[in-house]
């Protein structure tokens, strides 16, 4: 006779549900920096228990993706100057080097498929969709990368975006861009030709540039 499954069962599957929409949400700038997010509200929005709720904002705050007050409440981080350059100088250092991996096996279906990416992102731009826009340039990033097969440096990566997200959104409000980024252009042209100077150096701007002017 096959045994009922108990609730507590599936508390993890539920912590985990959570924790994965709220932390897409924030590397995507759908959270605004300095945003609170309370236990009784992921409780009611995920329709879950507050163990799973605070189980999902315990990991985020090790991630750094949420401050918690002494008072419980989290809220998304609102960088300092100090904190952006810091980030800044990560991305720089970690995204450099897993182009520089990537390149050796960038083949033109890759190459084609990171075309079609800035393509949407340029089809971003013009609706003036930030979230859009923040998601589809992650995902440029992420597919070179993946070709660099260095897991463990990619997920460092993606925990210096989660840090980034809600402040990538106000960037976005200041860039007032009205085309995809110029640098990916280039970082598909180092691509085409096996430049890895010309990568290396298409990427370290690309992820500095406007996060330069956060800090002026």
């Amino acid at each position: 006779m096959m045994m009922q499954q108990r609730p507590a069962d599936a508390a993890p599957a539920a912590h985990d549900r959570v924790y994965r929409t709220l932390r897409t949400r924030i590397m995507h700038g759908e959270i605004e920096p300095g945003q609170s997010l309370t236990l009784r509200g992921i409780g009611r929005e995920f329709d879950v228990s507050m163990t799973p709720a605070r189980e999902a904002m315990r990991r985020l705050v090790a991630e750094g993706a949420l401050l918690l007050s002494s008072s419980g409440r989290a809220s998304t981080p609102d960088l300092t100057q100090d904190r952006i350059e810091e980030l800044a100088a990560l991305r720089a250092l970690l995204e450099v080097e897993l182009a520089s991996r990537a390149l050796p096996r960038a083949h033109i279906a890759l190459i084609e498929r990171l075309h079609s990416i800035n393509g949407v992102i340029a089809e971003q731009v013009q609706k003036r969709d930030a979230v859009g826009y923040i998601r589809t340039n992650l995902e440029f990033h992420r597919t070179l990368y993946l070709r660099a097969q260095a897991p463990a440096m990619l997920a460092m990566a993606e925990t210096v975006w989660l840090q980034l997200g809600p402040t990538m959104r106000a960037l976005y409000g200041r860039l007032r861009r009205t085309e995809a980024p110029q640098y990916h252009r280039l970082i598909i042209a180092a691509l085409k030709a096996g430049d890895e100077p010309g990568l290396r150096l298409a990427v370290r701007s690309d992820v500095t540039q406007g996060l330069k002017l956060l800090t002026r």
